[in-house]
Parts: C-alpha cells; sequence; structure tokens
C-alpha cells in the first residue's frame, strides 16, 4: 500500500485528490495539510511514501519545504503540485530533490502514475509539465493583468501597500492581493525576487 499525504490549501482540490485515491486499492491517503507547518507536524505522526506537494503554500515555499524533509527524511518522495509552469520553477523544484512535477491541470491518470512512478525511483512529469520545459523561459512567463502591472510599477518604484491603494484609489487590502496573486503566479517567496524575475522576463 502506497502511503500518500496530499499538502494544498484549496479544500475544492483537496477533496478532489483524496477522493480519487481512496478509490485506489494500492493507495492510501493517510493525510491531508493546507500548510508547511502543519505538514511538519503531521510529519511527526505518519510516514508516508509519497507527499503530493502544493509549491504555493499560505506559510511556506514548497521549493525550500521540498529541500527540507529531503534532508531529514530522504527516502519521502515528493511530488510538486502546481498551476506554475514555468521552467526555472520547475528546475528549482527538482533541484531541491522533488522526485515529479504535476501541473494542476493534469487528469486522475497522470496524478496515479506519478505517484506509482516516483515509488518505482522513476522522476516524472506531466504532460503539461514536460511541454513547458522544453519551452525558452521567456515564452512561458504568464502575463500580467493592467492592474497588476500598475501595482508592479509602483512597487518597484518603492511604494508601500498604502501609498499605492492611495495612488490607484483602491483598498490596500486590494493591492495586498494583487501582490500575493503575483507571488503565486510566478512561485516567487518575495517582492524583490517578483520584480527581478518581471524585469528578466520582459515584464516590467
Amino acid at each position: 500500500m502506497i502511503k500518500v499525504i496530499l499538502t494544498e490549501d484549496h479544500p475544492l482540490v483537496t477533496e478532489g485528490i483524496k477522493a480519487m485515491l481512496e478509490a485506489e486499492r494500492d493507495i492510501q491517503c493517510i493525510g491531508a495539510c493546507s500548510s508547511g507547518d502543519m505538514l511538519r507536524h503531521l510529519l511527526h505522526q505518519r510516514r508516508p511514501d509519497v507527499i503530493l506537494m502544493d509549491i504555493n503554500l499560505p506559510d511556506a515555499s514548497g521549493i525550500d519545504l521540498c529541500r527540507e524533509i529531503k534532508h531529514t527524511s530522504p527516502g519521502i518522495n515528493i511530488i510538486a503540485l502546481s498551476i506554475n509552469n514555468h521552467p526555472s520553477v520547475i528546475r528549482q523544484m527538482m533541484e531541491s530533490g522533488a522526485d515529479g512535477y504535476v501541473l494542476k491541470d493534469a487528469g486522475k491518470q497522470e496524478i496515479l502514475t506519478a505517484i506509482r512512478s516516483v515509488m518505482q525511483h522513476k522522476m516524472f512529469f506531466s504532460h503539461s509539465a514536460a511541454q513547458a520545459m522544453r519551452k525558452p523561459e521567456s515564452a512561458t512567463l504568464p502575463a500580467l493583468t493592467r492592474r497588476e502591472k500598475e501595482v508592479l510599477e509602483l512597487i518597484a518604484e518603492g511604494l508601500t501597500n498604502r501609498e499605492i491603494s492611495e495612488k490607484l484609489f483602491v483598498d490596500v487590502c486590494t493591492i495586498d492581493s494583487h501582490r500575493k496573486n503575483m507571488l503565486s503566479k510566478y512561485g516567487v517567496k518575495n517582492t524583490s525576487a517578483l520584480i527581478k524575475l518581471a524585469i528578466t522576463g520582459g515584464l516590467l
């Protein structure tokens, strides 16, 4: 029996994948969590064979979390689960020790194949992830919306969220939401990394 822990902060995605895994005779979901801290706590109680891990968690970068777990528990297989198809993000995740990378557009069979493949010590990329890796990095950068570009340009000028909200006549929470969405969209941990990626990728 392959024991799996799912780490995902979107309840609908969690429930869908759990139901899919529970229908398989050779796979058992032994836990689900929505943050890095919850995963660390769960790993003190249970020993999975595979962790299906979203790389954009509310309290942690999946890249750093993967490296941490692989250092302390190298026998656990980690499959990244993400909407991010940028080659540099995929490479960073694999360099951190991930055994597979599955984009969230993957079908049921791809996810199940990924789990069984890593258990056989085979690295696995979903079809979309493999396609993304073959493209030039700049070609796969998600586009900024008009508002996101406005916000990012003002962030790059050194303005705070409150200053940006006053300049654009929107609530400060809206600006904070734009900032968080962009960090998630590009798979980066902080604003400095976001600005650097945007400049090198020609987004600014």
